[in-house]
Parts: structure tokens; sequence; C-alpha cells
């Protein structure tokens, strides 16, 4: 996969696809070029969401805070990755997640407006997204899955099999937090796998 860069035009997010050089101006026109800072929050729970974003560099997570005040991470973004409050993204509702920068960030924004005139456009976005969507959709299936089915060093395993580069990126709490146990238990199973 080729890596995207800021400085690039926004269309080198649609990586093998091209464009007309009047689709480049559009696409140019509907994202917003956005630095964030390691700490800050792109989206906060209970706020209507109406961005996602495409990340250039840097890390981020989606977050829910549960009713004891446990965070709770949802997904991880790096590199090519696009992030968001997706319920409340498609449905134009309040977030039940928040979107925080844990890595000093480089991203493209678009509003949900604007990528819905991009879809009417240039519809071979559209599939392009939808393709993405679903391998994604895919993705957090098997983690449901997993989470059901696998004990805890089964799915941290799995977890730095699949994602080497946000293993060695990301705080021990906010791994700790995504695969559903303590961050004790996470030094635990780490222990335990040296051990091996």
């Amino acid at each position: 996969m080729g890596k995207v860069k800021i400085h690039e035009p926004a269309s080198a997010i649609f990586e093998g696809l091209s464009f007309t050089r009047e689709e480049i101006i559009l696409i140019e026109s509907k994202f917003e070029r956005v630095t964030a800072k390691k700490g800050e929050r792109l989206i906060d729970f209970n706020t209507i969401v109406d961005k996602q974003y495409f990340i250039v560099s840097g890390c981020l997570r989606s977050f829910h805070i549960d009713s004891n005040g446990r965070e709770h991470t949802i997904q991880f973004g790096i590199e090519d990755w696009w992030i968001s409050d997706y319920t409340a993204f498609f449905s134009a509702g309040k977030a039940l997640m928040s979107v925080e920068v844990i890595q000093d960030a480089e991203l493209f924004e678009i509003t949900k407006k604007d990528r819905d005139h991009l879809y009417k456009h240039i519809p071979k976005i559209e599939v392009y997204v939808r393709g993405k969507l679903e391998t994604a959709f895919a993705s957090f299936q098997k983690r449901i899955l997993s989470y059901l089915s696998l004990n805890a060093s089964a799915r941290y395993l799995n977890f730095v099999k699949s994602y080497p580069q946000i293993e060695q990126s990301v705080k021990n709490y906010h791994i700790a937090s995504y695969l559903g146990i303590t961050t004790e238990s996470l030094s635990r199973i780490r222990k335990e796998i040296a051990q091996a």
C-alpha cells in the first residue's frame, strides 16, 4: 500500500483510482488538511458528528467511556486509515464515542455533505469507499468473535500479529482497553509470552 503525504493532493487517498483534472480539483475543494496534536479530541462524546478523517501520519483512537468511568478503545487509526464515530456519522446523530489523537497527526478531513457531493459527482469514489467499509466491517466482526471466543492471551497475540505497527506506538492502557483487560493483565500476558 502506498503512503499518502500531506503535501500530496487529497485524491492520493483513493489509491489505484485515476481522475481527470476537473475531478482532482473537485476532490481538493472538499478535503481540508488538518494537523492535530497528541491529546486533542476531534470528536467528543454526545456531539453531532459530521466529519471523518483520513490519517496521513500519526495515530488516533476511538473510545467509549462506560457508566463506571472505564474507557473502552474501539478502534486505533494509523497511517492510511479512516476514523470517525461511524454510528453517529452515518445517522447524523450524536457521538457514542470520542476520537482522540494519541500521536501528533496529519489528516485529511471531510464532512458528510462534501463526501456525499463527491459520491454524486465522482461515483467511482463511492464504489472505492464501499470496498474499504466492507473490509472494515469484516474486521470488526472478527474482533467481536475474537472477544467472545478467545482468552486474553490469544486476543493479545492476534492484536500483535494483525497490528504490529500499533502495538509499538501506543500506551499499554490503550492496548489493554482495546483487548478488554487491565494493564496488569497485559503485563502478565507479555511476561508469560516472553518466558515461553
